[in-house]
């Protein structure tokens, strides 16, 4: 099963296909997100072209909003850190991923599960329609916003993201 959501940012909209069966958990504490609106308003606070876009926590004044309890990692799915894939952020401790995720904009392949040792990161879905948004959020300029690097200067805003 997989499950469409669309979101609209302030650089474009995209639809992205969530992997419901190799990533269930994950796929179910994203959708839980959705269905309360969660990420209505956030912004996408870490920018790094050549790598990644990631958003999912952080209101405009870079302020993290109030998540549910960390998930298990799964990231030992089968699915790779390629381009267009969605895959959570984390600490350090692999089963602290709560509502913040990236966008690969290449293939990372040293971000994928190898061993319990090196668990990488969870992909739970891909964008299917739309990867120009995550192109053109890639292009804005970033600066450093209090303790945080690669801030967008020019605010990246989610309007929406719901299911399709």
């Amino acid at each position: 099963m997989s499950t469409k959501v669309e979101m609209i940012t302030s650089k474009g909209t995209m639809t992205v296909e969530l992997d419901e069966e190799a990533s269930p958990v994950t796929a179910k504490n994203f959708l839980s997100y959705v269905d309360k609106e969660f990420f209505d308003g956030l912004i996408f606070h870490r920018v790094i072209p050549g790598f990644m876009v990631q958003c999912g926590g952080m209101d405009p004044d870079m302020k993290e909003k109030p998540n549910d309890a960390p998930i298990p990692i799964e990231s030992d799915n089968g699915l790779k850190n390629e381009r267009g894939t969605l895959a959570m952020a984390r600490t350090n401790d692999p089963n602290s991923a709560t509502s913040q995720f990236f966008v690969n904009l290449v293939d990372s392949p040293f971000l994928d599960y190898t061993d319990p040792a090196n668990p990488g990161y969870t992909v739970f879905g891909k964008v299917t329609d739309g990867i120009e948004t995550i192109d053109e959020i890639a292009k804005v300029k970033t600066g450093r916003k209090g303790t945080h690097d690669d801030v967008p200067t020019e605010q990246v805003t989610i309007e929406s993201v719901r299911r399709v």
